[in-house]
C-alpha cells in the first residue's frame, strides 16, 4: 500500500512536565514528525524518551509546550476524532461485559441506539471475539482482553489508530497472532483505519509492523534516525530480508542505547613550584657538579640547606 498525503503532523515539537518538586522535565525538544494516509509508522527508543508523549500529542490528548500538531494541515484543537488508542494496560472496566466495553468509546461520541449496537458488533466480529460478547473481563485471557481494546478502537471507525505498546503484556504466540491480525486489519480498507501509529520496544515487532521506523534519543526526546523499511506485506518473520532490517534496526538502537564513551577527562597537570629562574639554573649547575648528573632528593636538600 503506497502511503498519501501526510495526515498527521508534528512541527517543531517540545513538551515539558513539572514535577512534583518543582523541577521542569523536557520530555520532547524540536521533533518535528509526519504521518501519511496509508502507511504504519513505528516509534522506537530507550525508555523515557518521548515516544509515549508524542502519541499523546498526536492524539490530542495533550498540547505541546512549543511547536504545533496539525491534522490534514490545520493546527490540532483538542481531542482528535478521527484518531483511536490501545493502551498496553487493558484498560477494561471489570463490571462491563465485552459489548459494554466495546461500546464505551461510541457513547462518549453520542452514538446510540442501532448505529450503536451495529458498530459494536461489527468489531468485535472484526477482532474474532463472537460468543463472548457478554463475557467479563475476568473470563477472558490476556489475549482476549486485548482484542477488547483494539474492538473498542475499531468501534468508532478510526481513520487513524494510535498503538501504545499494545503487545507489551501478551505472551510471545499471542502477540505474534494478533500483530498479523491487526496488519489484516489495516490492509483491509473496508475497516476505514488506514494509518497506524504504533510505540514499540520490539526490534521484530517494528520491523514486522511499520513502513517507516522512527529512532528516538533521549535526554530529552528527539528524532535520531528514521528507517524506511522496503519489505513488502504481508511480512514472514524467517526470511533473510526481514533478518537483515531487524539487525539494520538493532545496530541503530544500539548506537542509540550505548553511545560511544565520552574521552576520559585529562590527567590533573602538576605545576612546579613557585621558585625563580636563578633557583633552578643552580639546581641544575649543582646537579652537574656529581659525576652521573643525578642526586638523591634527600642529599640535595641537605646540601643546599633547604627543606624537603
Amino acid at each position: 500500500m503506497t502511503p498519501g498525503p501526510v495526515l498527521l503532523e508534528g512541527r517543531h515539537v517540545t513538551q515539558r512536565f513539572r514535577l512534583p518538586n518543582g523541577q521542569v522535565l523536557e520530555a520532547l525538544r524540536d521533533v518535528s514528525l509526519s504521518v501519511c494516509e496509508h502507511e504504519v509508522v513505528a516509534l522506537v527508543g530507550p525508555s523515557g524518551c518521548g515516544k509515549s508523549t508524542l502519541l499523546r500529542l498526536f492524539a490530542g490528548l495533550a498540547r505541546p509546550a512549543e511547536g504545533t500538531v496539525e491534522y490534514r494541515g490545520r493546527p490540532l484543537d483538542g481531542v482528535l476524532g478521527a484518531a483511536a488508542m490501545v493502551f498496553q494496560s487493558f484498560a477494561l472496566l471489570p463490571w462491563f461485559t465485552v459489548t459494554e466495553n466495546v461500546a464505551m468509546g461510541l457513547e462518549a461520541r453520542g452514538v446510540d441506539g442501532a448505529a450503536r449496537r451495529d458498530a459494536v458488533a461489527r468489531a468485535i466480529n472484526l477482532v474474532g471475539l463472537d460468543g463472548f460478547e457478554q463475557a467479563y473481563p475476568k473470563e477472558l485471557s490476556g489475549g482476549m482482553k486485548q482484542r477488547v481494546g483494539f474492538a473498542r478502537a475499531l468501534a468508532v471507525a478510526p481513520e487513524i489508530l494510535l498503538m501504545d505498546e499494545p503487545f507489551g503484556a501478551l505472551d510471545p504466540l499471542t502477540a505474534e497472532n494478533l500483530r498479523s491480525q491487526v496488519v489484516d486489519l489495516w490492509r483491509d480498507q473496508s475497516t476505514g483505519v488506514n494509518t497506524l501509529v504504533v510505540v514499540t520496544h520490539s526490534v521484530e515487532e517494528a520491523v514486522f509492523l511499520a513502513g517507516r521506523i522512527v529512532v528516538f534519543g533521549s535526554h530529552p526526546g528527539h528524532v535520531r534516525e528514521v528507517l524506511v523499511n522496503p519489505i513488502p506485506y504481508p511480512r514472514q518473520e524467517r526470511t533473510p530480508e526481514f533478518e537483515a532490517m531487524v539487525d539494520r534496526l538493532h545496530a541503530v538502537l544500539t548506537a542509540t542505547l550505548l553511545p560511544e564513551p565520552a574521552p576520559a577527562a585529562p590527567q590533573r597537570l602538576i605545576p612546579f613550584p613557585r621558585v625563580h629562574v636563578s633557583e633552578v639554573t643552580g639546581l641544575l649547575d649543582h646537579l652537574l657538579t656529581r659525576p652521573d648528573g643525578k642526586g638523591h632528593v634527600f642529599e640535595l636538600a641537605e646540601d643546599l640547606g633547604v627543606d624537603y
